[in-house]
C-alpha cells in the first residue's frame, strides 16, 4: 500500500478522484489500479525508490519483471496501462518534468476469445433456473432472459430500476460504462419473464421497504441483488442444466447474445451499438465464432466468388 501521507500518496489519490470525476471510472477499475499502482510502489521500494523517484529504467524494470510472475497478459497490460496513465497525469500538474513510463512499449498479447454457450445451452439453463421456490424461480429467469436477450453488463442488470421496466416497454433505457444511456429493445420472452416476476417480486423488498426502487430488490445491505449473489445463483443453475459452471457467467450471457446475433446475420455496428462498446474492435472479437457464416455470404453473394458455377479458393 502507498502510504497516504507521502508525496507519492498524495500524487495516487488525486489521480484515482481524477480518473473518478473526469474520466467516470467504475469503482472495480478505480480499485484495479490502486492495486496496480501499489504493486509497482512495492517494487520500487525495495530499490529505494518511490513513484517520485523513479526513472525510466526502474519502470522498464518493473514491467520486464512481471513476465516471470505468471500474470495474464490482459493483467500486465493493465498494470502498464495505471502506470503510463499515472505519470501522464504527474506530468500534466507539472508535479514532474518527466514522464518515465513514456519509453515502455505496450506489450504484444492476444486478445482472448470469449466464452461461449450454445443456443441449446442457453434454452437449458433458462429451463433449470426455474428452481428454489416460485418467487426465486421467477426472479431467476427474469434476469437470464434479460442479460441474454439485452446484452447487459451484470453491473448494468443489477442496477436496473423498477421505473426501467414500467408499462412493460419494448425498450429498455440502460445506463452504461460512464454514465452513457443507450436504448436496448426487448424480446416478447423477456417481457413476459419480467412481467411473471413482477408479480412475485414483493418477496425480495426488505423489510420495512415498500418503495425500493430496484428492479431486483434484496434484503441484503445493498438493497438489491449483487453481481456476485446472481454469479452464485448462475453457477447452481448451470450445475442443474448440467452445464461446467465454469462455462457460465453473467459475462457469459453477454457474449452470448453478441455470438448469437452474429450468426443470426446482423450487422456489426448495430451489434457495437447493442452492447454499448464505444470501439467497434471491442466488437470484433465476436467474430470468430461467425466464421462459417461469414464465408458462406461471401461464397453465395459475392459477384466474382463463382467461376463457371464453382466456388474458387
Amino acid at each position: 500500500m502507498i502510504p497516504t501521507g507521502s508525496k507519492a500518496g498524495g500524487w495516487t489519490e488525486a489521480f484515482l478522484e481524477m480518473m473518478a470525476a473526469e474520466r467516470g471510472a467504475s469503482r472495480n477499475t478505480l480499485t484495479a489500479y490502486g492495486a496496480d499502482l501499489a504493486d509497482i510502489a512495492g517494487f520500487l521500494a525495495a530499490r529505494g525508490l518511490d513513484l517520485e523517484g523513479a526513472q525510466p529504467a526502474d519502470v522498464e524494470a518493473y514491467f520486464t519483471g512481471l513476465g516471470g510472475r505468471g500474470l495474464s497478459p490482459a493483467t500486465a497490460a493493465r498494470r502498464r496501462a495505471a502506470v503510463r496513465q499515472f505519470y501522464r497525469f504527474v506530468l500534466g500538474e507539472g508535479w514532474r518534468p518527466d514522464d518515465p513510463s513514456r519509453r515502455v512499449a505496450a506489450p504484444r498479447q492476444g486478445r482472448p476469445l470469449p466464452k461461449v454457450l450454445s443456443l441449446e445451452e442457453v434454452e437449458r439453463l433458462i429451463a433449470a433456473a426455474n428452481v428454489g421456490g416460485e418467487a426465486a424461480g421467477a426472479r431467476l429467469i427474469a434476469m437470464v432472459e434479460l442479460a441474454y436477450a439485452a446484452g447487459l453488463r451484470v453491473s448494468e442488470l443489477t442496477s436496473l430500476t423498477l421505473a426501467a421496466v414500467a408499462g412493460n416497454p419494448a425498450y429498455l433505457i440502460v445506463r452504461g460504462k460512464g454514465g452513457k444511456e443507450r436504448l436496448t429493445p426487448l424480446g416478447e420472452r423477456a417481457r413476459t419473464a419480467v412481467t411473471t416476476y413482477l408479480t412475485h417480486r414483493r418477496a425480495f423488498l426488505p423489510k420495512g421497504d415498500s418503495e425500493s426502487p430496484w428492479l431486483f430488490p434484496s434484503r441484503g445491505r445493498a438493497g438489491r441483488l449483487t453481481p456476485r449473489r446472481f454469479g452464485q445463483l448462475l453457477a447452481e443453475t448451470a450445475l442443474a442444466a448440467g452445464i461446467d459452471p465454469e462455462r457460465v457467467s453473467p459475462h457469459v450471457l453477454r457474449h452470448a447474445f453478441a455470438t448469437h446475433l452474429l450468426e443470426g446475420g446482423a450487422d456489426l455496428r448495430v451489434v457495437q451499438t447493442l452492447l454499448g462498446h464505444a470501439d467497434i474492435a471491442t466488437t470484433q472479437i465476436y467474430t470468430h465464432v461467425a466464421q462459417d457464416r461469414l464465408a458462406e455470404v461471401v461464397r453465395t453473394r459475392h459477384p466474382l466468388a463463382r467461376r463457371g458455377g464453382r466456388w474458387q479458393d
